[in-house]
């Protein structure tokens, strides 16, 4: 009878989110809205009673029994296979039986239309017994209305390898990164992050070549760059045109494309709750230093380093195809971006340029000397077991047997010489056809616990991410050093928000125009326009998004 009242509740609030238009991420990355938050509606689940909770954690199988587990759908354009029925899905289903005892069976749930084929599934109370998404409001939806079992009495028991995996929260210290989604009133756990591997997010990319033919060592402090910049643009060292050269280029998006360079001006000495409560929809305009960054821009700009045409770019496009045809002496991007086969910058270049070096520096120190840059959250997509499971218990063995890395690393890699080969003791990944391609990369889909590769062995790590680049893997393995020196975790704040929703896109499109509008201010006229910009900033919704995080911090 309870399982069918949930039901029918959860048909409903389904409906209204479905005719609301609700939409899940569609991109393969942290989840940025924490689905720890607000107290849950329901106890914990009943475990079953088998007169042995530590079944989990041996070797001795228990009685056959059956789950059922999400898979995303990709659609099989491109050579691949049935996402349910496939080389890989056969493998985990044979071993799985071999040591677990446990049948599995895949459902296939489309990565375009997630949301509304989970709230079907959840609603009929036919959904999996695992379960996953990248949409935290999806699963807080579900915790308030009461549609997922409560994990915490199951992890010491039954997910001893997932734990010791996830490892330390670096974003919630003192805690367990398995424990990130905890309720902090109740203790209760009702979703579990996968681990994000690679959490590099920025770097600094600049012309070594050109640094070369002026005599000039890669920049190792702010004035070292800046000074690099004003020599890219009085002696032109390649040779395109002194009114042509662009030292330093960006978009519209500054904070982003400028983002090495404006975070060190930042207070280094600012608490938690400091940096978090005045973060506002990820943009650090409020944060002390930030100004004096912007500022420093502003005298780049006027004076010649920066590209005047930044303020019309929406998108990359145009300031990539200044890269690509060789006028750029340096830009801010995504740790990796110029080594990227896609959008090809240092691959086009070398087209026009032969003899062209883009390489990552990291010069810019905050006031306590340290070269400090935000890295990624390390939570990934999060998995759920839903209150209307009937083998809780299978399922959180197997989701533990998936997490041992003899299985998981498999799964990721494949098979020597048709999914991977091995140079200098790591693996490098290539692409297999027929049965044995992998549908998502590294089968991600498959090893829910674990976004990006681990091969076991952190020194070898950057190695490993390098093989998966058509450039030097020199240069994957210092970007990913320099990207990673000195690395400050994202803040995560275990607390309901809800002020920002209505205010994003506001503040996003006023945030891009007013930095635009400081950097190119004249230097007499920046204060002015800065204090300005930010007061109507403040007034367009950012200051009513403090106080709520204000009031709902947490330590």
């Amino acid at each position: 009878m309870k399982r069918k009242l949930l039901s029918i509740i959860l048909v409903c609030a389904m409906m209204i989110s479905v005719l609301g238009g609700c939409k899940s991420k569609k991109e393969d990355d942290p989840v940025t809205t924490d689905p720890s938050n607000d107290k849950a509606t329901t106890a914990p689940a009943d475990k079953e009673d088998d007169g042995d909770d530590s079944s989990a954690a041996t070797d001795d199988k228990p009685e056959y029994s059956e789950i059922t587990v999400e898979i995303f759908d990709r659609g099989t354009d491109g050579g691949k296979t049935d996402p349910t029925n496939n080389h890989y899905t056969n493998w985990i289903k044979e071993k799985a039986l071999e040591e677990l005892n446990i049948g599995i069976t895949f459902v296939a749930v489309s990565r375009w239309e997630e949301t509304d084929q989970l709230n079907n599934l959840m609603a009929a109370g036919t959904a999996p017994d695992v379960c996953l998404t990248y949409s935290g409001d999806l699963i807080a939806n579900y915790r308030d209305l009461g549609g997922l079992t409560d994990l915490a009495p199951y992890i010491d028991s039954h997910l001893p390898d997932l734990k010791e995996f996830l490892g330390p929260d670096l974003a919630l210290p003192g805690r367990d990164m398995i424990e990130r989604n905890m309720i902090m009133e109740t203790g209760e756990i009702f979703s579990i992050p996968a681990r994000r591997m690679n959490v590099a997010q920025f770097n600094t990319f600049i012309r070594k070549d050109w640094l070369d033919k002026l005599g000039l060592p890669l920049p190792t402090t702010t004035q070292e760059f800046y000074d690099a910049l004003v020599a890219f643009k009085t002696q032109d060292p390649g040779g395109v045109g002194k009114d042509k050269v662009v030292p330093f280029t960006m978009t519209t998006d500054v904070r982003w494309r400028a983002a090495t360079l404006l975070n060190s001006f930042i207070d280094p000495n600012l608490s938690r709750k400091e940096r978090w409560v005045n973060t506002v929809i990820d943009r650090n305009y409020l944060l002390p230093g930030y100004k004096e960054g912007v500022r420093f821009l502003n005298k780049m700009y006027n004076e010649g380093l920066v590209d005047n045409q930044f303020m019309l770019y929406n998108d990359d496009t145009d300031s990539d195809n200044l890269i690509k045809s060789g006028l750029v002496g340096a830009f801010i991007h995504n740790w990796d971006q110029a080594y990227r086969d896609t959008p090809g910058l240092l691959k086009d270049l070398l087209v026009n340029v032969p003899d062209a070096e883009i390489v990552t520096i990291d010069p810019f120190q905050n006031a306590n000397g340290v070269t400090e840059k935000d890295i990624y959250d390390a939570a990934g997509v999060n998995f759920f077991v839903p209150a209307s499971s009937e083998n809780v218990e299978g399922a959180l063995r197997y989701i533990n047997w998936l997490s041992k890395f003899e299985n998981r690393y498999y799964l990721q890699i494949g098979d020597e010489g048709v999914t991977h080969e091995m140079i200098d003791g790591v693996p490098k990944v290539i692409a297999a056809e027929g049965e044995k391609i992998m549908n998502s990369p590294q089968n991600i889909d498959y090893t829910i616990m674990i976004n990006g590769l681990d091969i076991g062995d952190p020194d070898k790590y950057s190695q490993a991410l390098a093989q998966s680049y058509t450039v030097d893997s020199q240069l994957i393995i210092d970007a990913y050093d320099n990207a990673m020196r000195n690395g400050r975790p994202a803040i995560i704040v275990p607390a309901t928000l809800s002020a920002a929703g209505p205010y994003t896109q506001t503040l996003t499109d006023k945030g891009e125009t007013l930095m635009a509008e400081a950097v190119t201010a004249a230097p007499e006229k920046f204060d002015e326009v800065w204090d300005a910009g930010i007061e109507d900033w403040l007034a367009s919704g950012a200051a009513e998004i403090i106080a709520e995080r204000e009031e709902k911090y947490i330590e």
